[in-house]
């Protein structure tokens, strides 16, 4: 998929949040957890992209089958869904 650099920019800035998990990454843009996975080892430097996987590994709140359904989260203007 090609995306515009707003739709890229937006798309790390939602991988790096804490917060937003993957399911709503693909409600937005339609790419799954390792095509974001992909995307992000595209367009970041190896450091960076092995900072990333580090963070994000395991993370109960970027897994949204695995975080305790009692946790909302905010839902930012910029978000569709």
């Amino acid at each position: 998929m090609k995306f515009s650099l707003e739709d890229t920019d937006r798309i790390i800035m939602m991988a790096w949040e804490d917060r937003t998990p993957f399911e709503a990454i693909q409600a937005q843009f339609g790419l799954s957890e390792a095509e974001v996975k992909t995307l992000m080892r595209q367009v970041q430097n190896k450091k960076t992209y092995i900072r990333w996987r580090e963070r994000v590994e395991g993370r109960i709140t970027k897994l949204g089958k695995l975080r305790d359904q009692a946790v909302t989260r905010h839902k930012s203007k910029n978000q569709k869904f």
